[in-house]
C-alpha cells in the first residue's frame, strides 16, 4: 500500500501526521516506548502517497541536496543566556534573533503534567525560554507541527531525522523559503519506558514533578551531564538509601544528580542500552550529514577543554544558515569541522545483544529503575555464557592465558 501502515520502529517524527490531508494518522508509543505512526481510520485512506513522500525513514538520501559546510565555535554574548543553556547558548540566540525578524519558533519544551518533551510554538522571547536546554527524551511533535501556518515564517528545531522529514514536507508544499531549520548532534533517543521509571522513582523523593532539566552547569560545563528535578514536596527531609549515588539536598523539593556520580538515566542513555532501533540501524545523520540550515551541539574536545562556561559547536550547511549565524548575538570563531565535532558520535551506536530482553523487562510494572543495572549485568553475563558455548576452544584458550 502507498501509505505508512506497515511502518514500524521508524523515526517517530510525526511529519506524516501533519502532511495527511485526511487527518487519519496519529503517533503513539510502541511497546518499546518510542513514537511511531498508526492510522485512526485506514478505510478513509486514498493512498495519495504524501505520507510516504515526507517520511525520511523511507528514503536513503537526505532532503537537503545542495550543502555547504561552515564550522564554528559559538557562544552567546549574554552571560546569563550562556549560563542557562546547555552549551554556549547559540540555539537560543538564533531563536531570539529570528523572533525579532518576525519569525515564530517551533521548539521543544518539557511538559511536566504529561511528563514528556513536546514541540510548541513560541511567539516572543518569554515563550522561547522553556526551549532552552537539552531534553534527552523523544519529543512528541504533532501539536507543534500542526500549529504551523505554512504561509508564515518559522524557525523549526528538532532531531536530525525530524528535520529531514520536515524539509521534505516544506519542499512538497513549496514553502521552503519561509523556514529556517535547526538540528543538533544527536546521540539517539532513549526509550520512554526508562524515562517513566526514572520519574516514578523521582516522585517518591520529591512528590509530583513540576520541572525537569537534563543539563545543568552548576559544577561546570564539562561535568554538566546533570539532572535537576523539581517537585511539589516541601519542608521535609529526603532520605536517600538507593544503590547508586546521587546528590540530594535535605528539606528541599528537588533532586540534583550527575552522570559522574552514577545517575541511572544517564548511564542507560549514554551507555546505548535503550535507544530506538532506528538509532542503531537507520540513522544516517552523523558527523556532517544533515538536512538543516544549522546544526548545533557541545564543542567538546581539546580546543575548549579549559572552558567551563560552555561553547556551542555550530555548523551551517546552507548560505541562509551561515548568514544567520553571523547576525545573531554570538561570538563566532572559525574552526575545522573535525575540531568542532571532535567528541561527537561519528558512527551509529551498536545495539546490545540483550536489547529485546531488556525491553521486555522494562515493560514490566514490577521492574524499578534501581533494578535495571542488575538486570543488565545479568543479561550481559548470559550473553558471555552463550558466547563460551558457541566458541569452547577459544574460551579454554583464554582461560589458560589467565592461569
Amino acid at each position: 500500500m502507498n501509505n505508512i501502515s506497515k511502518i514500524h520502529d521508524c523515526y517517530g517524527c510525526g511529519v506524516c501526521v501533519t502532511a495527511c490531508g485526511r487527518k487519519i494518522i496519529e503517533i503513539g508509543l510502541n511497546e518499546n516506548g518510542f513514537y511511531e505512526p498508526h492510522f485512526t481510520d485506514e478505510s478513509r485512506c486514498t493512498e495519495c502517497g504524501i505520507c510516504t513522500e515526507v517520511c525520511a525513514y523511507l528514503h536513503d538520501k537526505l532532503s537537503l541536496t545542495e550543502k555547504e559546510i561552515h564550522p564554528y565555535a559559538a557562544w552567546s554574548k549574554d552571560h546569563l543566556v550562556r549560563r542557562k543553556c546547555s552549551s554556549g547558548g547559540a540555539g537560543f540566540e538564533i531563536g531570539k534573533y529570528l523572533l525579532g525578524q518576525g519569525y515564530k519558533v517551533c521548539g521543544v519544551r518539557y511538559d511536566a503534567e504529561k511528563n514528556r518533551a513536546e514541540h510548541y510554538i513560541a511567539t516572543n522571547v518569554e515563550e522561547l525560554i522553556p526551549s532552552a536546554g537539552s531534553k534527552y527524551i523523544q519529543s512528541y511533535t504533532v501539536d507543534g507541527f500542526k500549529a504551523i501556518n505554512r504561509k508564515e515564517k518559522y524557525l523549526v528545531t528538532g532531531t536530525p531525522c525530524q528535520i529531514d522529514s520536515f524539509r521534505r514536507y516544506i519542499k512538497k508544499f513549496r514553502c521552503e523559503d519561509n523556514f529556517v531549520l535547526l538540528d543538533f548532534f544527536c546521540h539517539g533517543v532513549p526509550s520512554m519506558l526508562v524515562w517513566k521509571k526514572y520519574t516514578e522513582w523521582a516522585e517518591t523523593q520529591v512528590g509530583k514533578i513540576t520541572y525537569a532539566s537534563w543539563r545543568n552547569k552548576w559544577t561546570g560545563w564539562h561535568d554538566s551531564w546533570a539532572m535537576g528535578i523539581d517537585g511539589e514536596k516541601h519542608g521535609e527531609k529526603i532520605n536517600w538509601h538507593d544503590s547508586y549515588d546521587m546528590l540530594i539536598r535535605e528539606k528541599k523539593s528537588y533532586i540534583e544528580s550527575r552522570l559522574s556520580q552514577g545517575d541511572m538515566f544517564y548511564q542507560l542513555f549514554l551507555g546505548d542500552c535503550c535507544l530506538g532501533k532506528q538509532c542503531y540501524e537507520h540513522c544516517k545523520y552523523k558527523y556532517d550529514q544533515s538536512s538543516a540550515d544549522i546544526r548545533i551541539g557541545d564543542l567538546w574536545g581539546n580546543t575548549y577543554k579549559d572552558d567551563e562556561d560552555g561553547v556551542s559547536g555550530a555548523v551551517a550547511f546552507t548560505k541562509k544558515g551561515d548568514e544567520l549565524l553571523k547576525k545573531c548575538n554570538c561570538e563566532l570563531v572559525t574552526h575545522t569541522l573535525d575540531a568542532v565535532t571532535e567528541f561527537q558520535m561519528k558512527k551509529n551506536p551498536q545495539m546490545p545483544a540483550y536489547y529485546n530482553r531488556l525491553m521486555r523487562k522494562l515493560n514490566s510494572p514490577k521492574v524499578k529503575i534501581g533494578d535495571v543495572r542488575g538486570i543488565i549485568s545479568s543479561l550481559q553475563w548470559q550473553e558471555r555464557q552463550k558466547h563460551r558455548l558457541k566458541h569452547p576452544l577459544k574460551s579454554i584458550t583464554n582461560l589458560f592465558k589467565r592461569i
